[in-house]
């Protein structure tokens, strides 16, 4: 299993941004070794939704609620993913959350909470 810890959560106003980062350790040779990683959110009363995903292969899909303001990332030197945050909305708030796909195994992290004022 692959352990994943979040980081990078916090306040911001309206049309702020935000870095998360997602640090990958445990049974890996490196983050290139995991099929697909992604971010999901879950806010207050909602169901958890996909946010954005990436492959080994560095393909990218988003949501399309964030398409045009989010970037996900990853640095395979140091094993971490990242997700870039602009122009971020209200409706943005939640707690976000990191996956990791390799093979049969999927892994969460904790999550970070992200709240996002008007």
């Amino acid at each position: 299993q692959v352990q994943l810890v979040e980081s990078g959560g916090g306040l911001v106003q309206a049309g702020g941004s935000l870095r998360l980062s997602c640090a990958a350790s445990g049974n890996i040779f490196s983050i290139n070794s995991i099929n697909v990683m992604g971010w999901y959110r879950r806010a207050p009363g909602k169901q958890r939704e996909l946010v954005a995903t990436i492959t080994s292969g560095g393909s990218t899909n988003y949501g399309d609620s964030v398409k045009d303001r989010f970037t996900i990332s990853r640095d395979s030197a140091k094993n971490t993913m990242y997700l870039q945050m602009n122009s971020l909305k209200s409706e943005d708030t939640g707690i976000y959350y990191c996956n990791a796909v390799r093979g049969p195994i999927t892994s969460w992290g904790q999550g970070t909470q992200v709240t996002v004022s008007s």
